[in-house]
């Protein structure tokens, strides 16, 4: 992740560079201090002192924003608003209204370094310090309906964006752990399927290794039989085992728009999927090689287009040769197909091929398009439905 969120501790430096970049854009506002320092009047014994209150203040907040999410409890956090909002008294109240824009900053650095359960106190009593000190100040109340809504308002939109960066967060954490527990459960799957298919299988040469052992010296015609009996039993092992591999490796179009709109949002593309396929009447060959064209088509748009924008449309059609169901892949992008030998186009057009489909690939009115066809049963009524999608994206 390159940038950092509200309430958490940049980690490298280019989290630094930007979360410094961000913080240091907001420091505009500081411009109404400055100008007063520079042209405010002001005896060079008093601005010395403000330059060095300015320094300190901002020193200190950045140290308050950078340090969030190291650890500290809230009692240190506390202490350190305390010490802004101190600051910020003091300097408006001996060199002017100008510098009443502090507030502001201790508003939002609360929204930004504490929980909202201690945020919802700290930041009304900021505004209302910043109130009492205008109203001391000369001519503070001018620059009170200025900065009172945004120390306001602004505080607690930073408790919102942090609250929403945390959300985010566990959400990637609880995806990554469906993700793993999903991969351990195949495994578990996978494992007693194996089970199942070899047991019985093993078991059944096992016994007859014995018997053969046992007939071999007296009688050699039954060992002969039951050697037979067991290179039988194995080689239906072996077909079973490959079987079940075969089944395992065999992408599923529901899978892989899965991973479509995976891939798609990793890449910041923009992802107009189809809802869960209704794949009633597709045969299993079928569904792979529309699952395989699928891929291909994604990976291509991730790599070699460029493009901000994918549309993946699944649906049923009515042929003169009979109900198909056709998968379509369009992006706005600059059209490059990038396909390498074994995966490119040519070769995903002679999957197509042994399913009995057929594929189309070109340019579009705004990028690229491919198109995948491939026939399905007719079952029950399915042919006399009007074409549409399978799901209802697209």
């Amino acid at each position: 992740m390159s940038g950092v969120g509200i309430g958490q501790r940049p980690e490298n430096r280019k989290q630094k560079l930007v979360k410094s970049l961000w913080t240091g854009i907001w420091l505009v506002y500081l411009s109404a201090p400055v100008s007063d320092l520079l042209h405010g009047g002001h005896s060079t014994g008093v601005q010395i002192l403000g330059w060095l209150g300015l320094v300190a203040f901002v020193g200190w907040y950045m140290i308050l924003l950078f340090r969030t999410g190291r650890g500290e409890t809230n009692a240190l956090v506390l202490g350190s608003l305390a010490v802004l909002a101190a600051q910020s008294t003091i300097l408006s109240l001996t060199l002017g209204r100008e510098w009443l824009v502090l507030f502001v900053y201790v508003s939002i650095a609360s929204g930004a370094a504490l929980p909202m359960r201690l945020a919802r106190w700290t930041i009304p009593a900021a505004s209302v310090l910043l109130t009492a000190v205008a109203l001391a100040v000369p001519d503070g109340t001018t620059y009170l309906a200025g900065l009172l809504i945004p120390a306001f308002l602004g505080g607690f939109a930073m408790t919102g964006v942090r609250e929403l960066v945390r959300t985010t967060i566990a959400l990637r954490e609880a995806r990554a752990t469906v993700a793993q527990l999903a991969a351990n459960e195949e495994r578990l799957r996978l494992a007693r399927d194996l089970h199942d298919l070899l047991g019985h299988s093993l078991s059944l040469i096992t016994l007859k290794s014995e018997l053969a052992g046992r007939m071999l010296p007296d009688h050699p015609d039954k060992a002969a039989q039951q050697v037979a009996d067991i290179e039988n039993v194995s080689r239906q092992a072996l077909v079973d085992v490959r079987e079940a591999v075969t089944g395992y490796r065999r992408p599923r179009l529901a899978g892989e728009l899965a991973g479509t709109r995976v891939a798609l949002t990793a890449a910041d593309v923009i992802a107009d999927l189809p809802d869960e396929p209704d794949l009633t009447g597709v045969p299993e060959e079928s569904e792979s090689a529309l699952a395989w064209a699928l891929r291909e088509a994604v990976t291509n748009v991730v790599r070699h287009s460029g493009a901000r924008r994918c549309v993946v449309g699944l649906v049923r059609r009515q042929t003169l040769d009979g109900p198909v169901l056709e998968l379509s892949v369009e992006d706005n992008g600059s059209g490059g197909s990038g396909g390498g030998p074994g995966n490119g186009l040519a070769g995903l057009a002679e999957r197509l091929e042994k399913a009995g489909g057929s594929l189309e690939a070109g340019r579009a009115r705004n990028g690229f398009r491919l198109v995948a066809r491939v026939p399905v049963s007719d079952v029950g009524d399915a042919a006399d439905r009007p074409a549409g999608p399978v799901g209802s994206g697209a």
